[in-house]
């Protein structure tokens, strides 16, 4: 108050204001500067936005980047972190580290840099979560100096937070920023067609199979082992799948066959070492699966060309000699199903005549 009254602080007003362009007669942005900041017992909210409302304000980096710095009250307000935050509205000196000005002078050299140091911040209140990140592949990728690699802010925003699955579909559009051309892929898959034009909840988006904040490297001998037992949390699931007439017996069929059963010993002798036998997405696609109906899918049409991909000697009596996902029955693989009853039947009246012969002996 004392230097307010000197006079002295006027002239640190008047040099800001001619600056950035503000009337210096201005009243009503004066007044909410000296009584939000200089006499009130804590620099809130109200007195950045006193600033960080003008339109127009940025500042530059010595390396020639540019940062708008304009904060909209409304974003603040609306974000996860506003008003309806569960714990409290958050203030701005609550993740900033300041309620002054001048401001300490920033020390990053770009834009990125201070996105980086900023980034930070998140773990006050997100340790559980931060602390996820670190063995993901964008934290991996940040250390070997990729500095595109996402971080919080990349993800979720930093002043205009929304919920990251608040439409559902804004999961997958987050990924997209960075990963545009396997998003257009998914877009067109079933999964993503489902999702994005239909606004089924139902189907899984880029995190139910990659994870969230500790995603790992999908291209590993681990995942691929263990992709089949990622499918089936959503195709095993009997009540999810009866919605849309699927059968469940996709996992079940899978691992009694030859690729599942060798895939399954791979993993619990050592889900480190590589494996060639197929496994789901070799046949049905990562993210452009389409339905097995579909003529350009490579499944049902086109069956013998997709077992040529590993088979090139294949013929046509290979690709028809599979049961396919169904568990023989009357109306699927008929003959199979007759055989296997037959021996379900025969030998047990076998193995039973001849403990009987020699039980009566």
């Amino acid at each position: 108050v004392d230097v307010w009254q000197s006079g002295d602080g006027a002239q640190v007003c008047v040099d800001c204001h001619i600056e950035v362009g503000a009337e210096i007669t201005s009243l009503v942005t004066l007044n909410n500067l000296v009584q939000n900041g200089m006499f009130a017992d804590e620099a809130d909210s109200a007195y950045c936005l006193s600033c960080h409302s003008q339109p127009g304000l940025s500042m530059t980096f010595p390396n020639g980047d540019v940062n708008f710095i304009t904060i909209r009250e409304e974003d603040l307000h609306d974000s996860v972190h506003g008003a309806n935050n569960s714990w409290q509205a958050l203030e701005c000196a609550d993740c900033h580290d300041t309620n002054s000005y001048p401001h300490e002078p920033i020390t990053a050299n770009s834009s990125r840099e201070f996105t980086l140091e900023q980034n930070q911040v998140c773990s006050r209140c997100h340790e559980d979560k931060f602390e996820q990140t670190h063995d993901s592949v964008h934290a991996l990728a940040l250390a070997e100096g990729v500095e595109e690699a996402a971080v919080c802010i990349d993800c979720h925003g930093s002043h205009d937070t929304p919920p990251p699955d608040e439409p559902r579909e804004r999961i997958s559009h987050t990924c997209e920023q960075c990963h545009s051309n396997i998003f257009n892929e998914y877009a067109t898959s079933v999964h993503g067609d489902a999702l994005l034009s239909e606004g089924n909840e139902d189907v899984p988006t880029c995190i139910e199979c990659h994870g969230v904040h500790d995603i790992n490297d999908p291209t590993t001998a681990l995942a691929r082992v263990r992709s089949p037992q990622l499918c089936a949390e959503c195709h095993a699931d009997e009540e999810l799948m009866d919605k849309y007439d699927i059968s469940t017996d996709v996992f079940e069929t899978y691992v009694s066959d030859f690729h599942g059963t060798t895939v399954t010993l791979f993993e619990h002798q050592d889900p480190t070492v590589e494996t060639n036998k197929a496994v789901c997405y070799d046949c049905h696609g990562v993210h452009n699966i389409k339905s097995p109906d579909d003529p350009h899918s490579g499944i049902k049409a086109n069956l013998l060309v997709k077992c040529q991909e590993c088979h090139p000697d294949a013929t046509a009596n290979f690709s028809d000699a599979w049961t396919s996902h169904f568990k023989p029955s009357l109306e699927n693989n008929t003959l199979v199903y007759l055989v296997d009853l037959f021996y379900l039947i025969i030998i047990p009246l076998t193995l039973g005549a001849f403990l009987f012969l020699i039980g009566t002996d």
